[in-house]
């Protein structure tokens, strides 16, 4: 790990799921000297070492480079999940913008580039043994999310080429939850009036068993550490796979549920999926309910090699979290992040 202290690291996507736990870790780590959060909306929150600047990456008139001047490290979250009905909109602000970020890197000289991408990012894989870095990253292309995650890794591929003095990092997280994400996510994923109480185990005496929804989950918190400890390496580049034991399927899940798994064929859950999101009743597509059926299982050695890295979390555990969260209306003070109780 780096000796050198002092480091001044510059975040994207600042106050949402990821960008908050990023900035929190980073303000507490006595190796750095400084933080500049960058936010569509800057927030109330105010941690240790932290400086605030809006900016809306999607914008054409987003004047990037100058916020980067001075920094040793950029750390690039900022993602729009929605409007999934619009997939330009999403497309100009997470593939567009983060061409914009990648340039400003070279244009202000950073040295280093931590970029968020995904488990999305991957090709269909297996969901009965985990693949490594080396697994394709083409994505599943009928779905927004992973379609603009796997342009991106080609992108970086040229990036890395023509500017070789950056060290490039490739976050590879599975799906990431803490208890104050829950009423972010609900929004994202379930719509606003979705009541979280109904994530009581209580209500929910049985649970859809589908075919091939096998998933892996992370602590956000743990994916921030490997974030930390990707700026503070010296030596740390290309892709690194982050996720938590064990794999969440039907039967884990009713386990801490205490539900029964009752198995659901995949064609009748994504016609009910298909049906709500074309009446705009829920934000999540059936596009991304086909990739999450088809996203390989990770092995995570790489990191646990050459970062040191170990999830503090289980799956399990950060998925009673995350249900607690939705329970209770958790969130914290800023915009993307703002708590509330629905039901």
């Amino acid at each position: 790990m780096s000796s050198s202290a002092g480091s001044r690291v510059v975040v994207t996507g600042a106050t949402g799921n990821v960008g908050t736990s990023v900035v929190r870790l980073l303000s507490e780590d006595p190796g750095i000297k400084s933080v500049r959060g960058l936010a569509r909306r800057t927030p109330d929150w105010s941690p240790p070492k932290t400086e605030w600047s809006a900016v809306d990456l999607g914008s054409d008139e987003a004047n990037v480079a100058e916020r980067f001047e001075g920094a040793d490290a950029v750390i690039h979250l900022a993602w729009a999940f929605q409007p999934t009905h619009d997939p330009v909109t999403t497309w100009r602000t997470n593939v567009l913008g983060s061409i914009r970020v990648f340039e400003a890197v070279a244009a202000a000289r950073v040295p280093v580039l931590v970029h968020a991408s995904s488990v999305g990012a991957y090709s269909p894989g297996p969901k009965d043994r985990p693949v490594d870095e080396s697994w394709p990253t083409h994505g599943w292309p009928d779905a927004a999310y992973c379609r603009e995650k796997a342009y991106l890794e080609r992108t970086l591929d040229v990036f890395e080429r023509d500017h070789p003095e950056v060290r490039v990092v490739r976050m590879r997280p599975a799906f990431l939850f803490k208890w104050e994400s829950a009423s972010e996510q609900r929004r994202i994923f379930g719509g606003k009036f979705l009541p979280g109480p109904l994530a009581r185990p209580e209500l929910l005496p049985f649970l859809p068993d589908i075919p091939g929804l096998r998933v892996q989950a992370l602590h956000t918190d743990d994916a921030a550490e490997a974030y930390r400890l990707a700026v503070r390496s010296d030596s740390a580049r290309g892709a690194f796979n982050l996720a938590a034991d064990p794999p969440l399927d039907a039967g884990v899940l009713a386990e801490l549920l205490g539900s029964r798994p009752v198995r659901l064929p995949r064609t009748a859950a994504r016609s009910a999926i298909a049906a709500a999101w074309g009446l705009r009743l829920l934000p999540a597509s059936p596009h991304l309910f086909d990739a999450v059926l088809r996203l390989p299982l990770m092995d995570c050695a790489r990191a646990r090699a050459e970062l040191e890295w170990e999830p503090r979390h289980t799956a399990t555990e950060v998925f009673q979290e995350f249900l607690d969260g939705l329970q209770q209306g958790g969130g914290m003070g800023t915009e993307p992040m703002r708590g509330r109780k629905v039901g």
